[in-house]
């Protein structure tokens, strides 16, 4: 599935449909193409999904934080003239969401994270990343995912890329430690925002207990698991994924 890209200014973007806009938010190492069934799913349903590429490599190394593209993904929305949004984040992609909708919550309609950042993350391990180490790479790929095979060649190579880019390096060490910095338990209890779940029972990144902490600390929260599922259950299980959240959207009347 090849989507084109529309830039415009500094923003870069996959755009489909028409309706009730869902803006979807990538994680750290993921690319927009790890959304691909959510992408095929929503649009003819009646939403307009868009995908904007968070500019992680993008920014100056001191604007290289969660803050900085929570603001980045406000420009986005004014520049679309979108109001009413729905934001689905997985990883880094749903602190920023969470950040976002803390910010500017009158903009977003209805918020869905999914391996999100936020509360806890394990993400970097003992002494990730390796430079070099095309195997432990790999190994920190699949057990992302509860199915390795998930971990494709592609996804590998695109990891290994990134962190033997030396700059590319630094910028992600310096996200990952601004996601832990910036921890959100004393702001989720104060937003109201109705707030979609969606969690893979396996997954070791964010553990099962950081959905359980997330669905208690937010006022208004509705928890789904999804079996035998790492840290991104839009890429594993996406047919399952996009049941329970359409079943989610129809319940609320999104």
């Amino acid at each position: 599935m090849e989507k084109k890209i529309i830039s415009e200014g500094k923003f870069r973007y996959i755009e489909i449909g028409e309706g009730t806009p869902i803006i979807i938010l990538h994680g750290l190492m993921g690319g927009l193409s790890n959304f691909r069934g959510v992408m095929e799913h929503f649009p003819p349903k009646g939403y307009k999904v868009l995908v904007p590429e968070l500019p992680i490599y993008d920014m100056p190394l001191l604007k290289t934080n969660v803050k900085s593209f929570a603001t980045f993904l406000e420009q986005f929305i004014e520049h679309k003239g979108l109001k009413d949004v729905i934001l689905l984040g997985n990883s880094l992609g749903g602190h920023i969401g969470l950040l976002h909708t803390k910010l500017y919550p009158k903009m977003v309609k209805a918020l869905v994270i999914t391996g999100s950042s936020g509360l806890y993350e394990s993400a970097m391990g003992d002494g990730y990343p390796k430079r070099g180490d095309y195997e432990f790479i790999k190994k920190k790929a699949q057990d992302v995912f509860h199915d390795p095979e998930v971990a494709t060649k592609e996804i590998v190579d695109e990891v290994f890329a990134t962190v033997n880019d030396r700059m590319k390096l630094v910028k992600t060490l310096s996200i990952a430690k601004s996601a832990i910095r910036h921890n959100m338990s004393k702001d989720l209890p104060h937003m109201l925002t109705p707030t979609c779940i969606i969690w893979g029972k396996n997954d070791t990144v964010t553990p099962p207990n950081v959905a359980k902490e997330f669905h208690e600390l937010l006022p208004d929260s509705d928890l789904f698991w999804i079996d035998k599922c790492g840290h991104a259950p839009m890429m594993e299980h996406p047919e399952e994924f996009n049941k329970v959240l359409d079943a989610w959207l129809q319940k609320r009347n999104f």
